[in-house]
């Protein structure tokens, strides 16, 4: 890892990529079987290159994207291995996705019929099994069971846990939905899947062929289980003064000093991916201290009060170090996926491991 001094000036996230194989590994030992990790959103905003070469040794089946054009990204980089994309596949989406070798998501009778008659190869079909968002119905009909059990290029079928975190008996009802589609197919498709992070750290119960981890390889907790921290988001401190008795900071001055008080300016703000709805509530690490951050944050700075000596140039932890990933979350009113996938192009990911 390159030393502190060597980074930007600003901000940028330090992502371990040794930690993030490690979490996967414990998902993979836990649940007992293949791994299929997501990595859509640029891998929940670590970088989908980097998260591939760190997860490739852990020889996963493949990779799971959201869109045909990720995975198009994706195949220009030299990733070879299967590649599902899991939004719903539209019929104009089958030249590129045959092109680029994705395995499309398919949750429609149109699609389907389409698919099959171009003979586009292996797809997965997605059963909406409780989730309310796509795929086929469980407890619907209209033909389409008919031609999925007819489609030798069905690889894979798999439906979305929609509580698996707050909610286990819903997991086992969705689990029993999905079983009783598959016993309705002539062919059983190789790779039934339905697992995400928190379900696949629940053991093997409902692992399936495979299991989709996504937060939980990127240092987000799942379940009851605690993630090795991935992510590191820093910045500098880039401006200190001392605002008098009285005196705001920042927009509307929703933080006003009732003495003298010294401030120091950071340089991030929710352009950056640092949430707003952090004003006057969240917290960052600063030389050794966790410390409050006040006023409204801004679309390129953020203002803190130190608890001791501080200058120009010392650098703030944001999440990933005292205040971990899920803390913050907590403090933004929002999860951990949403503070990482905000960091914004401006923030340099820096990887180690």
């Amino acid at each position: 890892m390159t030393s502190i001094t060597d980074a930007p000036e600003r901000a940028w996230a330090e992502v371990d990529l040794t930690a993030l194989a490690g979490n996967a590994r414990t998902v993979a030992r836990v649940s007992g079987t293949r791994l299929l990790p997501m990595i859509k959103a640029d891998a929940y905003g670590i970088g989908a290159p980097a998260a591939v070469r760190a997860l490739a040794p852990l020889s996963p089946w493949g990779f799971g994207v959201a869109t045909l054009e990720e995975a198009a990204a994706l195949r220009a980089t030299g990733v070879d291995h299967p590649l599902v994309a899991f939004s719903p596949l539209h019929p104009r989406q089958i030249p590129s996705a045959v092109a680029h070798g994705v395995r499309p998501v398919i949750g429609d009778t149109a699609a389907l019929r389409d698919w099959i008659g171009a003979s586009g190869g292996p797809f997965h079909a997605e059963i909406d099994t409780g989730m309310g968002r796509t795929g086929f119905r469980w407890d619907e009909t209209g033909g389409w069971r008919e031609l999925l059990s007819d489609a030798g290029a069905c690889e894979g079928i798999f439906t979305h846990f929609h509580s698996a975190e707050t909610d286990p008996g819903s997991v086992t009802v969705q689990w029993e939905r999905l079983q009783a589609i598959v016993s309705t197919l002539r062919h059983r498709p190789a790779l039934v899947h339905a697992a995400n992070s928190a379900a696949a750290l629940g053991g093997p119960a409902f692992a399936g062929d495979l299991v989709r981890p996504g937060i939980f390889l990127y240092g987000g907790n799942a379940g009851h289980r605690q993630a090795a921290p991935v992510v590191r988001l820093q910045a500098r401190v880039v401006a200190i003064r001392t605002i008098r008795t009285g005196d705001s900071v920042s927009y509307d001055a929703i933080w006003v000093a009732k003495a003298d008080t010294v401030v120091a300016t950071l340089g991030i703000g929710y352009a950056d991916g640092l949430h707003r709805s952090l004003s006057n509530c969240g917290v960052v690490e600063l030389n050794g201290a966790v410390v409050p951050i006040v006023g409204r944050v801004t679309m390129d700075f953020t203002m803190v009060v130190p608890a001791g000596p501080c200058q120009i140039g010392d650098v703030a932890t944001i999440f990933g170090g005292r205040v971990s990933l899920d803390d913050q979350a907590t403090r933004a009113g929002t999860i951990s996926y949403e503070l990482l996938t905000a960091m914004g192009p401006r923030i340099q990911r820096r990887y180690h491991g």
